[in-house]
């Protein structure tokens, strides 16, 4: 799904980035962002959207690269130690931002980029288990502040890409 320039302005946040400092949209204006939404713990689906994205900036020059900012939606994977481990493991570019905070705070982003997100609590050996599930998504906001396309996952590197040449055209 694509938007034209201006038509949409994408709704602003205010979270924790994975060094505990403030995050939001305002912060990256004046270069394009890939806002999408991920499980620190996911083991599936969320590392290959975060390597597709990686592919997206990979051969991309530095000052040219977009911004990546990855909401959680789980609020239960949240702590620091999570979020490098994902870094590390994932290969995660040096422009990946993560953004966390209270479940509340989280929640109203979600449902301001209609994001589902399902959690189903289990116990398992008398330990709990949270299996998150959720809208595989990502959006690609302009320099300006709006929303220019969506992409639901599994998308292709090369479509974002277009999108983001398309941008830097307008």
């Amino acid at each position: 799904m694509t938007w034209p320039v201006g038509k949409k302005v994408a709704p602003g946040f205010s979270l924790r980035n994975q060094d505990g400092g403030p995050i939001s949209l305002k912060q990256f204006r004046g270069r394009p962002v890939i806002l999408t939404f991920i499980d620190p713990l996911c083991r599936n689906l969320c590392p290959l959207e975060a390597k597709t994205l990686d592919r997206v900036v990979a051969h991309m020059p530095a000052a040219q690269r977009p911004a990546i900012v990855a909401v959680s939606v789980n609020k239960y994977a949240d702590a620091r130690t999570n979020l490098l481990l994902d870094k590390t493991k994932w290969s995660l570019p040096s422009n990946w931002h993560w953004a966390v905070g209270a479940p509340g705070a989280l929640a109203r982003v979600w449902k301001a980029y209609a994001i589902g997100v399902s959690v189903a609590t289990r116990t398992i050996a008398g330990i709990k288990v949270h299996r998150i599930t959720h809208t595989e998504a990502a959006y690609l906001i302009d320099p300006r502040g709006y929303e220019r396309a969506l992409y639901l996952y599994p998308f292709r590197a090369q479509d974002v890409e277009h999108s983001l040449g398309s941008i830097a055209g307008a």
